[in-house]
């Protein structure tokens, strides 16, 4: 069943998630690609600045969820639901993008050797994923989730930690025996927060999306309750009222040899 995902909690932070995307964008060095395609589009604010670069590129967004499709089809993004695990690039594709999505794929690194076979020679594989599943956020978010009323809804969850994603080293190799040219780096983002639960509205689009739609809403209202201190301790506010939290991502862009 898919995660449903809400795009405007997910936008709440659009700057501040759009900066790796635009990291990752600048190393792919396509001039005049075929087909771009977008493997977990969202909501589509970040699939429009494809079409912006490669004006004359056929476009391919795909998305598990009918919720962010829906918007992404309301900013004129013709995408489609899809199962990006299942995905398969047509001949014409030359660059592929994933960002922020294979973390929640565990098989992710086989996938990305298919793709490096199937996709034709001078192709582009881009993608981003977040490497903080052992940051204090998360570990707040699994703390919480043992807790009584909690931990029967949520026993079975699949609680991503920091297995779920490779080092950058671990990715170029992956992708240079799988017969590419390989960049990969990391980068933590120091993003700068205000509100009064900030790190909790932020994780609210994404991390908790998975364990809101196994409880009532009057127990998810009591999770979010019971992670307030948790994440006031972990990520303190500044007298000014700001909030800062640190936020590692690992990129690779791989060229098809």
């Amino acid at each position: 069943m898919p995660i449903p995902w809400d795009p405007d909690v997910y936008l709440a932070f659009a700057d501040h998630r759009g900066r790796p995307f635009y990291d990752l964008l600048a190393r792919v060095n396509a001039v005049r690609p075929r087909r771009v395609v977008d493997l977990g589009c969202g909501p589509g604010n970040l699939t429009l600045s494809l079409s912006k670069r490669w004006p004359d590129a056929t476009m391919e967004a795909v998305d598990s969820s009918p919720e962010m499709v829906e918007a992404a089809r309301e900013r004129g993004v013709d995408a489609v639901v899809g199962d990006v695990s299942a995905w398969t690039p047509k001949p014409d594709t030359d660059v592929v993008l994933a960002n922020a999505v294979l973390q929640w794929i565990p098989g992710h690194v086989e996938l990305l050797v298919r793709w490096a076979r199937e996709l034709a020679s001078g192709s582009w594989i881009a993608f981003q994923v977040p490497g903080n599943f052992d940051a204090p956020s998360h570990l707040a978010v699994k703390e919480v989730a043992r807790r009584a009323p909690f931990a029967n809804p949520l026993r079975d969850m699949p609680f991503r930690d920091g297995t779920i994603v490779q080092t950058p080293q671990r990715y170029a190799e992956i992708l240079t025996d799988a017969g590419c040219t390989v960049d990969a780096w990391e980068t933590t983002y120091i993003h700068e927060l205000t509100g009064e639960t900030p790190v909790l509205d932020w994780i609210s689009g994404t991390a908790l999306t998975s364990v809101k739609s196994r409880l009532s809403p009057e127990d998810f209202q009591q999770y979010r309750h019971q992670l307030v201190p948790l994440l006031a301790e972990a990520y303190p506010a500044r007298p000014d009222g700001r909030t800062f939290f640190p936020f590692r991502r690992i990129f690779v862009v791989a060229q098809v040899n």
